[in-house]
C-alpha cells in the first residue's frame, strides 16, 4: 500500500521557512538522498468549519428549500449548480460543480452569503449565523 504524501505546515517569518516537525522533515530529506523531488510551496487553507457546515445544512437549506418546496439536499445541489459551477474546467460543454467540501472558510463564507442574497431577491429571509447562536 502507497504510503500518503507527507504534509508540513509552518510560516515563513524574515524571508525564511519555519516548520513544525522540523526533526520528521530532516529524516525524510535522508531518505530521499539522490533523489529527485517535488517540492509545493502554497498559503495554508483551512478548511470550511463544522460550524459553518451545520449553519448551511440546519438554516440555509432548510429555509431555502422549504420556500421553494425542495428537500433540503435538492437546495444543495440546486446552489450547488448556481453557485460552485467552475467553468475554467469545463470540458466539452460539460461543467465541474465543486463540491462544497472543498471550500475553505472564506470560500464557504461566501457561498452562504451568495445564498442569502438570493433569498432576498426572492422575499426570504436567512438569519445570519449570529441571530442563530452559530
Amino acid at each position: 500500500m502507497k504510503q500518503p504524501t507527507p504534509i508540513w505546515r509552518g510560516k515563513i517569518q524574515h524571508g525564511k521557512i519555519q516548520l513544525e516537525r522540523r526533526a520528521d522533515f530532516a529524516a525524510l530529506k535522508m531518505r530521499l538522498e539522490g533523489q529527485e523531488i517535488e517540492l509545493v510551496l502554497r498559503k495554508f487553507r483551512r478548511q470550511r468549519s463544522l460550524s459553518q457546515n451545520s449553519y448551511l445544512w440546519g438554516v440555509v437549506y432548510a429555509i431555502l428549500g422549504e420556500y421553494c418546496g425542495y428537500s433540503d439536499e435538492e437546495a444543495h445541489i440546486a446552489c450547488k449548480e448556481r453557485f460552485l459551477r467552475d467553468r475554467a474546467n469545463e470540458v466539452n460543454g460539460l461543467v465541474k460543480i465543486r463540491s462544497t467540501t472543498s471550500l475553505d472558510t472564506e470560500e464557504m463564507t461566501e457561498y452562504i452569503e451568495a445564498i442569502r442574497r438570493l433569498a432576498a431577491e426572492m422575499g426570504v429571509y436567512i438569519p445570519s449565523p449570529n441571530e442563530v447562536g452559530l
